[in-house]
Protein backbone atom coordinates (compact mmCIF):
# COMPACT_ATOMS: atom_id res chain seq x y z
CA UNK A 1 0.00 0.00 0.00
CA UNK A 2 1.06 3.49 -0.70
CA UNK A 3 2.63 4.57 2.41
CA UNK A 4 0.49 8.07 2.59
CA UNK A 5 -2.71 6.24 2.04
CA UNK A 6 -1.64 3.59 5.05
CA UNK A 7 -0.86 6.95 6.87
CA UNK A 8 -4.45 8.27 6.08
CA UNK A 9 -6.19 5.55 6.67
CA UNK A 10 -4.81 5.23 10.02
CA UNK A 11 -4.70 9.19 10.99
CA UNK A 12 -8.44 8.49 12.94
CA UNK A 13 -6.71 5.49 15.19
CA UNK A 14 -3.14 7.11 15.75
CA UNK A 15 -5.56 10.70 16.73
CA UNK A 16 -7.23 8.56 19.06
CA UNK A 17 -4.93 6.85 20.67
CA UNK A 18 -3.23 10.39 21.26
CA UNK A 19 -6.27 11.59 22.72
CA UNK A 20 -6.58 8.51 25.31
CA UNK A 21 -2.54 9.22 25.79
CA UNK A 22 -4.20 12.49 27.22
CA UNK A 23 -7.29 11.46 28.94
CA UNK A 24 -4.37 8.93 30.91
CA UNK A 25 -2.18 11.58 32.19
CA UNK A 26 -2.36 12.57 36.08
CA UNK A 27 -5.33 14.67 36.33
CA UNK A 28 -4.23 18.30 37.46
CA UNK A 29 -6.23 20.74 39.72
CA UNK A 30 -9.69 21.12 38.32
CA UNK A 31 -10.72 24.12 36.83
CA UNK A 32 -13.89 25.59 38.96
CA UNK A 33 -16.23 25.67 37.96
CA UNK A 34 -15.60 23.01 35.23
CA UNK A 35 -15.94 23.44 31.75
CA UNK A 36 -19.45 23.20 29.75
CA UNK A 37 -19.83 20.36 27.60
CA UNK A 38 -17.46 18.18 28.40
CA UNK A 39 -18.38 14.37 26.85
CA UNK A 40 -16.89 11.32 26.75
CA UNK A 41 -15.07 10.06 23.56
CA UNK A 42 -13.36 13.38 23.42
CA UNK A 43 -16.04 15.74 22.73
CA UNK A 44 -17.24 19.23 22.98
CA UNK A 45 -20.51 20.70 22.68
CA UNK A 46 -21.92 23.80 23.53
CA UNK A 47 -25.06 25.50 22.00
CA UNK A 48 -28.46 24.10 21.61
CA UNK A 49 -28.77 21.11 19.63
CA UNK A 50 -25.02 20.94 19.30
CA UNK A 51 -24.33 17.48 18.46
CA UNK A 52 -27.62 16.07 19.26
CA UNK A 53 -27.53 13.08 17.14
CA UNK A 54 -23.81 11.72 18.13
CA UNK A 55 -23.36 8.46 19.00
CA UNK A 56 -19.80 6.93 18.82
CA UNK A 57 -18.29 9.70 16.69
CA UNK A 58 -14.86 10.47 18.82
CA UNK A 59 -13.24 13.79 18.48
CA UNK A 60 -15.91 15.97 17.95
CA UNK A 61 -16.19 20.10 18.63
CA UNK A 62 -19.70 21.75 18.23
CA UNK A 63 -20.08 25.30 19.71
CA UNK A 64 -23.15 27.03 18.27
CA UNK A 65 -26.83 26.13 18.34
CA UNK A 66 -27.59 23.31 15.68
CA UNK A 67 -23.37 23.11 14.88
CA UNK A 68 -22.47 19.81 14.15
CA UNK A 69 -26.13 19.01 14.87
CA UNK A 70 -26.40 15.53 12.67
CA UNK A 71 -23.27 13.90 13.04
CA UNK A 72 -23.66 10.30 14.64
CA UNK A 73 -20.64 8.53 13.91
CA UNK A 74 -18.43 11.28 12.51
CA UNK A 75 -15.05 11.75 13.91
CA UNK A 76 -13.09 14.58 14.70
CA UNK A 77 -14.87 17.40 12.73
CA UNK A 78 -15.37 20.69 14.55
CA UNK A 79 -17.62 23.37 14.55
CA UNK A 80 -17.95 26.51 15.60
CA UNK A 81 -21.44 29.06 15.05
CA UNK A 82 -24.42 28.65 14.80
CA UNK A 83 -25.78 26.16 12.02
CA UNK A 84 -21.71 25.10 11.42
CA UNK A 85 -21.89 21.87 10.22
CA UNK A 86 -25.51 20.80 10.92
CA UNK A 87 -26.26 18.19 8.55
CA UNK A 88 -22.80 16.90 8.32
CA UNK A 89 -22.26 13.15 9.04
CA UNK A 90 -18.53 12.63 7.95
CA UNK A 91 -15.16 13.25 9.17
CA UNK A 92 -12.64 15.46 9.49
CA UNK A 93 -14.29 18.82 8.46
CA UNK A 94 -13.64 22.13 9.66
CA UNK A 95 -16.13 24.79 9.93
CA UNK A 96 -15.37 28.26 11.76
CA UNK A 97 -18.37 30.51 11.06
CA UNK A 98 -22.49 30.83 11.20
CA UNK A 99 -23.99 28.06 8.48
CA UNK A 100 -20.46 27.25 7.25
CA UNK A 101 -20.37 23.91 5.98
CA UNK A 102 -24.15 24.09 6.69
CA UNK A 103 -25.27 21.30 4.37
CA UNK A 104 -22.27 19.15 4.03
CA UNK A 105 -23.23 15.60 4.73
CA UNK A 106 -20.56 12.94 3.52
CA UNK A 107 -17.99 15.53 2.26
CA UNK A 108 -14.89 14.94 4.07
CA UNK A 109 -11.09 16.74 5.02
CA UNK A 110 -12.99 20.53 4.18
CA UNK A 111 -12.57 23.95 5.77
CA UNK A 112 -14.66 26.70 5.93
CA UNK A 113 -13.89 29.61 7.71
CA UNK A 114 -15.91 32.41 7.75
CA UNK A 115 -19.97 33.10 7.58
CA UNK A 116 -21.77 30.63 4.86
CA UNK A 117 -18.28 29.38 3.56
CA UNK A 118 -18.73 26.11 1.89
CA UNK A 119 -22.33 26.42 3.16
CA UNK A 120 -23.89 23.96 0.68
CA UNK A 121 -21.21 21.38 0.26
CA UNK A 122 -22.88 18.07 0.10
CA UNK A 123 -20.02 15.18 -0.72
CA UNK A 124 -17.25 17.79 -1.98
CA UNK A 125 -13.89 16.66 -0.21
CA UNK A 126 -10.71 18.53 0.49
CA UNK A 127 -11.89 21.76 0.02
CA UNK A 128 -10.91 25.24 1.73
CA UNK A 129 -12.72 28.25 2.13
CA UNK A 130 -11.48 31.44 4.36
CA UNK A 131 -13.96 34.03 3.68
CA UNK A 132 -17.53 35.21 4.18
CA UNK A 133 -19.67 33.30 1.19
CA UNK A 134 -16.34 31.33 -0.27
CA UNK A 135 -17.44 28.38 -1.44
CA UNK A 136 -20.84 29.15 -0.72
CA UNK A 137 -22.40 27.40 -3.79
CA UNK A 138 -20.32 24.33 -3.90
CA UNK A 139 -22.09 20.67 -3.40
CA UNK A 140 -19.99 17.79 -5.15
CA UNK A 141 -16.60 20.10 -6.09
CA UNK A 142 -13.43 18.82 -4.55
CA UNK A 143 -10.35 19.54 -3.95
CA UNK A 144 -10.69 23.64 -4.65
CA UNK A 145 -9.32 26.44 -2.45
CA UNK A 146 -11.02 29.67 -1.86
CA UNK A 147 -9.55 32.51 -0.13
CA UNK A 148 -11.54 35.61 0.20
CA UNK A 149 -14.83 37.23 0.39
CA UNK A 150 -16.98 35.37 -2.46
CA UNK A 151 -14.47 33.75 -3.20
CA UNK A 152 -15.50 30.90 -5.42
CA UNK A 153 -18.91 31.87 -4.77
CA UNK A 154 -20.84 29.83 -7.50
CA UNK A 155 -18.32 26.98 -7.40
CA UNK A 156 -20.01 23.67 -7.96
CA UNK A 157 -16.54 21.59 -9.93
CA UNK A 158 -13.44 20.30 -8.96
CA UNK A 159 -9.56 21.98 -8.59
CA UNK A 160 -10.53 25.52 -8.77
CA UNK A 161 -7.83 28.04 -6.70
CA UNK A 162 -9.11 31.32 -5.88
CA UNK A 163 -7.32 34.30 -3.83
CA UNK A 164 -9.20 37.67 -3.51
CA UNK A 165 -12.49 38.95 -2.83
CA UNK A 166 -15.00 37.78 -5.69
CA UNK A 167 -11.86 35.83 -7.26
CA UNK A 168 -14.10 33.17 -9.45
CA UNK A 169 -17.50 34.36 -8.02
CA UNK A 170 -19.21 33.00 -11.19
CA UNK A 171 -17.41 30.00 -11.52
CA UNK A 172 -19.73 26.77 -11.70
CA UNK A 173 -18.16 23.94 -14.04
CA UNK A 174 -15.39 25.52 -14.92
CA UNK A 175 -12.26 23.30 -12.70
CA UNK A 176 -8.62 23.64 -12.67
CA UNK A 177 -8.87 27.60 -12.70
CA UNK A 178 -6.26 29.81 -10.52
CA UNK A 179 -7.30 32.88 -9.61
CA UNK A 180 -5.22 35.34 -7.46
CA UNK A 181 -6.71 39.15 -7.00
CA UNK A 182 -9.78 40.67 -6.29
CA UNK A 183 -12.48 39.70 -9.07
CA UNK A 184 -9.96 37.71 -11.05
CA UNK A 185 -11.77 35.77 -13.32
CA UNK A 186 -14.73 37.10 -11.94
CA UNK A 187 -17.06 35.74 -14.76
CA UNK A 188 -15.48 33.09 -15.45
CA UNK A 189 -18.63 30.31 -15.37
CA UNK A 190 -17.59 27.28 -17.81
CA UNK A 191 -20.14 24.63 -19.68
CA UNK A 192 -21.45 21.51 -18.09
CA UNK A 193 -20.04 19.30 -21.32
CA UNK A 194 -17.74 15.93 -20.10
CA UNK A 195 -14.10 16.32 -21.51
CA UNK A 196 -11.61 14.60 -20.34
CA UNK A 197 -8.68 17.48 -21.30
CA UNK A 198 -10.39 20.27 -19.92
CA UNK A 199 -13.84 21.76 -20.76
CA UNK A 200 -15.06 25.55 -21.41
CA UNK A 201 -14.07 28.04 -18.71
CA UNK A 202 -11.33 25.28 -17.57
CA UNK A 203 -7.68 25.39 -16.66
CA UNK A 204 -7.15 29.17 -16.86
CA UNK A 205 -4.58 31.38 -14.43
CA UNK A 206 -5.46 34.95 -13.68
CA UNK A 207 -2.77 36.69 -11.34
CA UNK A 208 -3.56 40.42 -10.90
CA UNK A 209 -6.81 42.37 -9.94
CA UNK A 210 -9.68 41.60 -12.79
CA UNK A 211 -7.18 39.66 -14.18
CA UNK A 212 -9.26 37.62 -17.19
CA UNK A 213 -12.19 39.15 -15.57
CA UNK A 214 -14.70 38.71 -18.53
CA UNK A 215 -13.88 35.62 -19.70
CA UNK A 216 -17.19 33.01 -19.02
CA UNK A 217 -15.83 30.06 -20.87
CA UNK A 218 -12.95 30.13 -22.65
CA UNK A 219 -10.04 27.93 -21.56
CA UNK A 220 -6.35 27.21 -21.22
CA UNK A 221 -5.59 31.59 -20.84
CA UNK A 222 -3.26 32.97 -19.04
CA UNK A 223 -3.06 36.52 -17.66
CA UNK A 224 -0.71 38.26 -15.12
CA UNK A 225 -1.46 41.64 -14.10
CA UNK A 226 -4.17 44.08 -13.31
CA UNK A 227 -7.25 44.28 -16.32
CA UNK A 228 -4.66 41.76 -18.15
CA UNK A 229 -6.93 39.67 -21.00
CA UNK A 230 -10.37 40.55 -21.51
CA UNK A 231 -10.95 37.43 -23.43
CA UNK A 232 -14.30 36.03 -22.83
CA UNK A 233 -14.17 32.57 -25.19
CA UNK A 234 -10.68 32.53 -26.82
CA UNK A 235 -8.56 29.28 -26.04
CA UNK A 236 -4.90 29.21 -25.07
CA UNK A 237 -4.19 33.39 -24.75
CA UNK A 238 -1.11 34.57 -23.06
CA UNK A 239 -1.43 38.06 -21.31
CA UNK A 240 1.86 39.54 -19.52
CA UNK A 241 1.38 43.50 -18.03
CA UNK A 242 -0.78 45.60 -16.44
CA UNK A 243 -3.89 45.80 -19.24
CA UNK A 244 -2.16 43.38 -21.28
CA UNK A 245 -4.65 41.69 -23.78
CA UNK A 246 -7.24 44.00 -23.46
CA UNK A 247 -8.19 44.26 -26.75
CA UNK A 248 -8.52 40.51 -27.21
CA UNK A 249 -12.04 39.56 -26.50
CA UNK A 250 -12.53 36.08 -28.12
CA UNK A 251 -9.15 35.34 -30.08
CA UNK A 252 -7.35 32.25 -29.67
CA UNK A 253 -3.72 31.90 -29.54
CA UNK A 254 -3.01 35.41 -28.64
CA UNK A 255 0.78 36.40 -27.17
CA UNK A 256 0.13 40.06 -25.51
CA UNK A 257 3.85 41.12 -23.39
CA UNK A 258 2.99 45.30 -22.41
CA UNK A 259 0.49 45.82 -24.86
CA UNK A 260 -3.46 45.68 -25.37
CA UNK A 261 -2.95 43.91 -28.79
CA UNK A 262 -5.60 43.26 -31.13
CA UNK A 263 -8.23 40.37 -31.80
CA UNK A 264 -6.58 38.10 -34.36
CA UNK A 265 -5.94 34.53 -33.58
CA UNK A 266 -2.40 33.36 -34.05
CA UNK A 267 -0.57 36.88 -33.34
CA UNK A 268 2.12 37.61 -31.01
CA UNK A 269 2.36 41.59 -29.43
CA UNK A 270 4.98 42.59 -27.68
CA UNK A 271 5.45 46.45 -26.17
CA UNK A 272 7.96 49.01 -26.02
CA UNK A 273 9.87 47.57 -29.78
CA UNK A 274 8.05 49.00 -32.68
CA UNK A 275 9.08 52.75 -30.61
CA UNK A 276 12.37 52.08 -29.87
CA UNK A 277 14.71 52.90 -32.98
CA UNK A 278 17.74 50.67 -33.06
CA UNK A 279 19.94 50.86 -36.48
CA UNK A 280 21.89 47.31 -37.11
CA UNK A 281 25.07 49.72 -36.63
CA UNK A 282 28.29 49.56 -35.11
CA UNK A 283 29.41 45.76 -33.16
CA UNK A 284 26.32 45.68 -30.87
CA UNK A 285 22.92 45.35 -32.50
CA UNK A 286 21.80 42.63 -33.99
CA UNK A 287 18.85 41.20 -35.85
CA UNK A 288 16.76 38.73 -34.91
CA UNK A 289 15.28 35.53 -36.26
CA UNK A 290 12.63 32.52 -35.17
CA UNK A 291 11.94 29.51 -36.56
CA UNK A 292 9.12 27.24 -37.05
CA UNK A 293 9.12 26.18 -33.30
CA UNK A 294 8.90 29.41 -31.85
CA UNK A 295 12.42 29.90 -31.19
CA UNK A 296 14.07 33.45 -31.20
CA UNK A 297 17.78 34.06 -31.73
CA UNK A 298 21.02 36.10 -33.16
CA UNK A 299 20.53 36.24 -36.96
CA UNK A 300 23.24 37.74 -37.82
CA UNK A 301 26.50 35.20 -36.89
CA UNK A 302 29.20 34.81 -39.66
CA UNK A 303 32.37 33.55 -37.53
CA UNK A 304 34.57 30.83 -38.13
CA UNK A 305 33.20 29.37 -35.16
CA UNK A 306 29.79 28.46 -35.96
CA UNK A 307 30.60 26.97 -39.50
CA UNK A 308 32.27 23.54 -40.80
CA UNK A 309 32.02 22.19 -44.37
CA UNK A 310 33.87 25.84 -45.55
CA UNK A 311 34.91 25.60 -49.28
CA UNK A 312 34.59 28.30 -51.91
CA UNK A 313 31.06 28.62 -53.85
CA UNK A 314 32.09 28.39 -57.49
CA UNK A 315 28.98 27.52 -59.84
CA UNK A 316 26.52 27.37 -57.29
CA UNK A 317 25.37 30.78 -57.16
CA UNK A 318 24.62 30.33 -61.18
CA UNK A 319 21.43 28.88 -60.08
CA UNK A 320 20.30 33.14 -59.61
CA UNK A 321 19.86 32.99 -63.17
CA UNK A 322 16.90 30.72 -62.77
CA UNK A 323 15.28 32.82 -60.53
CA UNK A 324 11.99 34.94 -61.92
CA UNK A 325 12.26 38.82 -59.83
CA UNK A 326 8.27 39.61 -59.71
CA UNK A 327 6.56 42.74 -58.36
CA UNK A 328 3.34 41.81 -55.87
CA UNK A 329 0.96 43.10 -53.42
CA UNK A 330 0.70 40.82 -49.67
CA UNK A 331 -2.76 39.92 -49.05
CA UNK A 332 -5.18 42.70 -47.42
CA UNK A 333 -4.84 40.54 -44.14
CA UNK A 334 -1.43 41.15 -43.95
CA UNK A 335 -1.15 44.60 -45.20
CA UNK A 336 -3.91 46.83 -45.20
CA UNK A 337 -1.79 49.29 -47.02
CA UNK A 338 -1.77 47.26 -50.16
CA UNK A 339 1.69 48.56 -51.27
CA UNK A 340 3.27 47.81 -54.28
CA UNK A 341 6.14 45.14 -53.34
CA UNK A 342 9.49 43.07 -55.43
CA UNK A 343 10.68 39.91 -54.73
CA UNK A 344 10.39 36.57 -55.24
CA UNK A 345 7.82 33.84 -54.93
CA UNK A 346 9.35 30.99 -52.64
CA UNK A 347 7.74 28.14 -54.54
CA UNK A 348 9.44 28.98 -57.50
CA UNK A 349 12.42 29.92 -56.53
CA UNK A 350 12.24 26.21 -54.43
CA UNK A 351 11.62 24.37 -57.89
CA UNK A 352 15.09 25.84 -58.60
CA UNK A 353 17.23 25.82 -55.46
CA UNK A 354 15.47 23.83 -52.74
CA UNK A 355 17.95 25.19 -50.33
CA UNK A 356 16.96 28.95 -50.61
CA UNK A 357 13.60 28.46 -49.15
CA UNK A 358 12.39 28.12 -45.97
CA UNK A 359 9.53 25.58 -44.85
CA UNK A 360 6.93 25.62 -42.53
CA UNK A 361 6.60 22.53 -40.11
CA UNK A 362 4.60 21.04 -42.70
CA UNK A 363 7.43 21.06 -45.35
CA UNK A 364 5.99 24.03 -47.38
CA UNK A 365 7.79 26.57 -48.97
CA UNK A 366 6.82 29.93 -47.16
CA UNK A 367 10.11 32.00 -47.14
CA UNK A 368 12.94 32.62 -49.59
CA UNK A 369 16.63 33.10 -47.87
CA UNK A 370 17.37 36.50 -49.20
CA UNK A 371 20.70 36.63 -46.99
CA UNK A 372 21.53 33.61 -49.10
CA UNK A 373 20.80 35.34 -52.34
CA UNK A 374 22.80 38.29 -51.41
CA UNK A 375 25.87 36.06 -50.55
CA UNK A 376 25.36 34.40 -54.36
CA UNK A 377 24.93 38.06 -55.94
CA UNK A 378 28.07 38.58 -54.35
CA UNK A 379 29.68 35.58 -55.52
CA UNK A 380 28.58 36.32 -59.10
CA UNK A 381 29.78 39.83 -58.78
CA UNK A 382 33.14 38.85 -57.85
CA UNK A 383 33.48 36.29 -60.26
CA UNK A 384 32.22 38.87 -63.25
CA UNK A 385 34.59 41.51 -61.50
CA UNK A 386 37.72 38.84 -62.15
CA UNK A 387 36.67 38.27 -65.66
CA UNK A 388 36.72 42.32 -66.57
CA UNK A 389 40.17 42.26 -64.19
CA UNK A 390 41.80 39.65 -66.65
CA UNK A 391 40.15 41.03 -69.95
CA UNK A 392 41.16 44.44 -68.38
CA UNK A 393 45.20 43.11 -67.84
CA UNK A 394 44.87 41.40 -71.89
CA UNK A 395 43.75 44.55 -73.16
CA UNK A 396 46.95 46.39 -71.30
CA UNK A 397 49.30 43.73 -72.75
CA UNK A 398 47.73 44.36 -75.82
CA UNK A 399 47.91 48.00 -75.73
CA UNK A 400 51.84 47.27 -74.82
CA UNK A 401 52.36 45.24 -77.35
CA UNK A 402 50.11 47.02 -79.89
CA UNK A 403 52.78 50.06 -78.55
CA UNK A 404 55.95 48.67 -79.22
CA UNK A 405 54.88 47.48 -82.89
CA UNK A 406 53.69 51.34 -83.46
CA UNK A 407 57.11 52.10 -81.97
CA UNK A 408 58.87 49.50 -84.47
CA UNK A 409 56.64 50.78 -87.79
CA UNK A 410 57.26 54.35 -86.90
CA UNK A 411 60.71 54.07 -87.07
CA UNK A 412 60.78 52.22 -89.55
CA UNK A 413 58.37 54.66 -91.64
CA UNK A 414 61.30 57.49 -90.55
CA UNK A 415 63.64 55.53 -92.09
CA UNK A 416 62.21 54.75 -95.16
CA UNK A 417 61.00 58.37 -95.37
CA UNK A 418 64.53 59.31 -95.05
CA UNK A 419 65.72 57.43 -97.53
CA UNK A 420 63.29 58.63 -99.74
CA UNK A 421 63.98 61.91 -99.17
CA UNK A 422 67.56 60.93 -99.52
CA UNK A 423 66.84 59.30 -103.22
CA UNK A 424 64.59 62.21 -104.08
CA UNK A 425 66.97 64.80 -103.37
CA UNK A 426 69.29 62.87 -105.22
CA UNK A 427 67.32 62.96 -108.42
CA UNK A 428 66.55 67.01 -108.24
CA UNK A 429 70.58 66.90 -108.49
CA UNK A 430 70.38 65.35 -111.24
CA UNK A 431 68.00 67.07 -113.06
CA UNK A 432 69.39 70.44 -112.23
CA UNK A 433 72.99 69.32 -113.70
CA UNK A 434 74.06 71.03 -117.26
CA UNK A 435 73.75 69.00 -120.21
CA UNK A 436 76.02 69.07 -122.64
CA UNK A 437 75.22 68.73 -126.86
CA UNK A 438 78.03 67.60 -129.15
CA UNK A 439 77.37 69.22 -132.58
CA UNK A 440 78.77 67.28 -135.16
Amino acid sequence: MNPLIQLKATSPLLIALALLGFALLPKAQAVIPPPPGGYPNFTTAAGDHALQALTLGVGNTAIGTFSLFSVTTGNFNTAVGAGALDLNTADSNTATGAAALLFNTTGTENTANGTAALEFNDTGRHNTAVGAFALFSNTEGSNNTANGTAALQNNTADENTAFGAGALLSNTFGFGNTAVGAAALVSNTGASVDTPNGGPGSANTAIGVSALSSNTEGAFNTAVGANALANSLGLDNIALGSGAGSNVTNASDVIAIGIAGANVDNSCFIGNIYSNVQPIVGTDPDSVTINSNGRLGRGNVSSRRYKHDIKPMDTASETLYALKPVSFRYNKEYDGTQTLAFGLIAEEVAEAYPDLVGRNPKGEPESVRYDQVNAMLLNEFLKEHKKVEEQQATITQLKKDFGATIAQLTTRLDEQAAQIRKVSAQLELSKAAPQVVNNP
